[in-house]
């Protein structure tokens, strides 16, 4: 089991690394950007077909780390209030509605890659399937992020019922 953890540790430090180092890249090319233009009135349409990408490249690779980290929307005050019998049920209706359209995007966004990604983009004069294809690797990722988060939800109520019921039994 310490194998399977660190292991887990290792893959998520690279994950996470790539998604730092696209938002660091990104963020040195739009102050590049905006010095080239602002200030020697250059401009290119390349490196704005990058930025864009990156963009959406952070965007969609970030989901897996939102579900990791647990900064996914919920409003904490109101579901505070809940009773816990509530705050399961919602939370397993939450991680079941996240998993079912993550799966949808993964199937369109793979079909619009693959229909749209021959296409040769203006700037970078790329095929397209490499600005799309983040979106259904990006959701795929989405999706085991949120199933380990879900196994890791339910493991911790049956341990937690477990505890209740020696702790009824002690008593």
């Amino acid at each position: 089991m310490d194998k399977i953890k660190k292991a887990g540790s290792v893959l998520y430090k690279i994950y996470f690394g790539v998604g730092i180092f696209s938002i660091a890249l990104m963020t040195c090319c739009v102050i590049f950007a905006v010095v080239a233009r602002y200030c020697f009135g250059f401009s290119h349409k390349a490196l704005e077909e990058f930025i864009t990408t990156v963009f959406a490249f952070s965007t969609f690779w970030g989901i897996g780390i939102c579900f990791i980290e647990n900064e996914h929307v919920t409003i904490d005050s109101i579901f505070a209030m809940f009773p816990r019998w509530l705050k399961i049920g919602a939370s397993v209706f939450n991680f079941l509605v996240t998993i079912v359209v993550l799966c949808v995007m993964v199937k369109f966004g793979a079909a619009y890659a693959i229909k749209f990604g021959s296409q040769i983009s203006s700037g970078m004069e790329i095929p397209y399937i490499y600005m799309y294809g983040i979106i259904p690797v990006g959701c795929a990722l989405g999706v085991v992020c949120a199933l380990i988060k879900f196994c890791q939800f339910l493991c911790g109520l049956t341990s937690y019922e477990r505890g209740r019921i020696s702790a009824e039994k002690e008593v």
